[in-house]
């Protein structure tokens, strides 16, 4: 650190009363060059790489309150990465588009994940569901946790990987998220055609999408923990994710905190396993392995009763999961 930048780091580190001591007000410049300073030191970086075979157009969208980064969305060809810097105590979701493009008028529109704002940059717009979403809550180098997740709650339509940059010692910094394709076995009332993708099934819905009843939305009657239990549509996502939220009260297995991430977080679609840091084996971090032959079919009744259909799904079910409690 040169001389300028220790005098700039001691002054910012007076509290302001001290400058109140002092019979002077701190010019309103010189606290904005304290906070640039501050911020800039402890900035995080989010590395999202695109393994997909397709193009996607990654959206990031900052909660209520919380500066934007430089870029709030993009396209990332297949292979490629894009390094976003946050600020340290920055929160929001980040997730990705799929089939999008273009109209005559040059409006911007994506068959999922699309954020409304007919640009590639979403500008403070969040994803239409249903789309897979990883949230975080960084603790911005006070010393606390960061707190992060994978969300399938608002549906599916991307394999997401989120790992953080560092591990830390006490078991805390674990990687989650989603790996598997759902789109391939997601239930026949939860699918999303797209006309895009020669009406193949572009992403899953969630229940609560797809019906709008209230114990699928946790709403109403069933808007607490104690009332809003899994459902089967539920149990068909937290089967193949483990660790991915399934529901809106599904917190003891899906959330999930980092001790001083230490610079950021790695977010992956369609990850490979050479792209899991333990080794190139997903069961090792808790994670499912990827099978292509994942196969669904019928509604919620059937799911429920058929040990057939269960059959199928414990095939990817983290190891961990021995068996299935309905």
């Amino acid at each position: 650190m040169n001389e300028q930048s220790k005098i700039l780091h001691l002054t910012c580190s007076l509290s302001p009363l001290s400058f109140f001591s002092m019979g002077e007000l701190l010019p309103l410049l010189s606290l904005l060059l304290c906070l640039s300073f501050l911020q800039g030191a402890q900035a995080a970086t989010f590395t999202i790489s695109n393994q997909c075979g397709y193009t996607v157009w990654p959206g990031i969208l900052s909660n209520a309150g919380i500066a934007p980064p430089s870029t709030t969305g993009f396209a990332l060809s297949p292979g490629q990465s894009l390094a976003v810097s946050v600020a340290a105590a920055w929160s929001g979701r980040i997730w990705g588009r799929t089939l999008c493009s273009s109209d005559y008028s040059g409006r911007f529109a994506c068959a999922t994940g699309d954020c409304g704002s007919g640009a590639v940059e979403c500008s403070g717009r969040g994803a239409a569901p249903p789309a897979t979403l990883a949230e975080f809550t960084l603790a911005g180098g006070g010393g606390g946790d960061d707190f992060y997740d994978v969300s399938l709650v608002d549906g599916y339509n991307l394999p997401m990987l989120v790992t953080p940059s560092s591990q830390a010692a006490n078991g805390s910094c674990q990687a989650t998220g989603c790996v598997l394709d759902l789109n391939k076995s997601c239930p026949a009332e939860l699918q999303v055609v797209a006309a895009a993708a020669a009406r193949a099934v572009a992403a899953c819905k969630s229940a609560c999408e797809a019906f709008g009843m209230a114990q699928y939305c946790c709403s109403g009657a069933y808007g607490a923990p104690s009332t809003c239990a899994p459902t089967a549509y539920s149990r068909f996502f937290k089967s193949a994710c483990p660790r991915a939220y399934s529901y809106a009260y599904d917190d003891a297995t899906s959330t999930f905190t980092c001790a001083a991430a230490g610079g950021g977080y790695d977010v992956v679609f369609c990850p490979s396993t050479s792209s899991l840091k333990s080794g190139g084996n997903p069961e090792a971090v808790g994670l499912p392995p990827t099978y292509s032959t994942m196969a669904f079919t019928g509604n919620a009744e059937s799911l429920m009763t058929s040990r057939n259909s269960l059959g199928i799904l414990l095939m990817v079910v983290s190891s961990a999961i021995s068996t299935l409690s309905w």
